[in-house]
């Protein structure tokens, strides 16, 4: 579905997601003042490697960026651009494929665009990332791996296709982290989804990680949010899963991802990472930083995932964005779907997804369970790059 006029847009709000969006709908943006009135004005360095892997699963598009007129003696070069311009063309896919995704952000920032364009590519995408595998900023792989990837099932994507496996962890700020990553297209489109019984949860599980330290501080973590979990619920289990020498990546961090699965089959996940501070925020200071213990962390990440399941809802708070998208990208059915309190990110999702797509939900709140369902009508995009190999 294109668009026959281009969209202007003003800010760095949102630049992932509105890359993504106009990708999908096939529609032109010019995007000004991307950070024009700040210090360090223009696009991120991570923003910039965004382009660039678009670049890579995709032909017959064009990207114009245009510098600031601040002086450019002490800026990096990716702090010149304050103005985009961006024509989408096909989203080709690919085997085999590469990216530096480098260590301003996680590997997590790049892994859902992909998933998204992928569907909707010409050939299915398999591509080895590299970088930060669990930091603070972004859902882990591992989140991605035991829940990000199953919720795809809900709107007709078959799981046989899907894999994310994971090679290599790198922890903030130097990374080293390797993934392999394979998305299948689909034939037309997606399912539209009636996804609102989140059902009881019946089991807990996870997986805590430990690079370039002592491999019993994960025992001390899974110890911690097991005693946390056990007041509720006698089905956790939390594997393992220490790295050393090169699979180990370049830094010493450790953390945990869990996951509550529910007797409807939804997945509600949490994940936290203890790691020195990622480049963009590393000072003096950082040398002296006094780093959360393995037990504060495995009590912490618990309170989040408990806090996740009193919200209520079929995904947590870091899907509901992912969830509208993909209701919005479905056939013209209605598609309805019941979530916890809206995230200040998926109010924003909503917002472009009525820019983008034309689609509005109805929202209407539950009083009693605290929850929200959502219904839409979706836009009925189609893979229109399959048909045209």
């Amino acid at each position: 579905m294109g668009r026959d006029k281009a969209r202007r847009l003003s800010g760095s709000r949102h630049f992932r997601q509105r890359v993504v969006l106009s990708t999908l709908t096939s529609t032109a943006i010019t995007i000004d003042d991307i950070r024009s009135g700040g210090a360090a004005p223009g696009l991120r360095p991570h923003e910039v490697s965004l382009l660039h892997l678009l670049h890579k699963i995709s032909d017959h598009h064009s990207l114009d960026l245009n510098e600031t007129g601040k002086d450019a003696r002490f800026l990096p070069r990716a702090y010149l651009w304050t103005k985009l311009r961006y024509k989408p063309g096909v989203i080709v896919g690919g085997r085999d494929l590469e990216h530096d995704c480098g260590v301003h952000r996680g590997i997590g920032y790049f892994l859902e665009p992909l998933i998204l364009l992928g569907l909707f590519a010409r050939a299915p995408i398999s591509i080895r990332l590299k970088g930060i595998t669990n930091d603070t900023k972004d859902p882990s792989v591992d989140t991605f791996r035991m829940v990000t990837l199953h919720m795809l099932k809900q709107f007709g994507v078959p799981l046989e296709g899907l894999e994310l496996k994971i090679e290599s962890r790198g922890a903030p700020p130097l990374g080293g982290g390797e993934v392999f990553l394979r998305v299948p297209n689909i034939k037309s489109t997606l399912k539209a989804a009636n996804w609102a019984d989140e059902g009881m949860v019946k089991r807990i599980r996870g997986v805590s990680f430990s690079t370039r330290v002592s491999p019993q501080i994960e025992n001390r973590i899974i110890y911690a949010a097991r005693g946390i979990f056990n007041r509720f619920i006698p089905d956790v289990h939390i594997f393992t899963d220490h790295r050393s020498g090169s699979a180990g990546g370049r830094s010493a961090g450790y953390g945990v991802s869990v996951v509550a699965e529910t007797t409807t089959g939804c997945l509600l996940s949490a994940d936290a990472t203890v790691s020195y501070p990622n480049v963009d925020e590393m000072n003096e200071e950082s040398e002296n930083l006094e780093l959360t213990s393995p037990e504060d962390l495995g009590v912490q990440v618990a309170s989040m995932l408990l806090e996740e399941v009193a919200q209520g809802g079929v995904v947590d708070s870091a899907h509901q964005g992912l969830l509208f998208i993909l209701c919005a990208l479905s056939p013209p059915d209605v598609s309805k779907v019941r979530v916890g309190q809206l995230t200040p990110y998926a109010i924003e999702t909503l917002r472009n997804i009525r820019d983008f797509l034309d689609v509005k939900f109805i929202i209407k709140p539950d009083p009693n369970s605290n929850t929200v369902t959502l219904k839409c009508v979706g836009a009925g995009v189609k893979n229109l790059a399959r048909k045209t190999s």
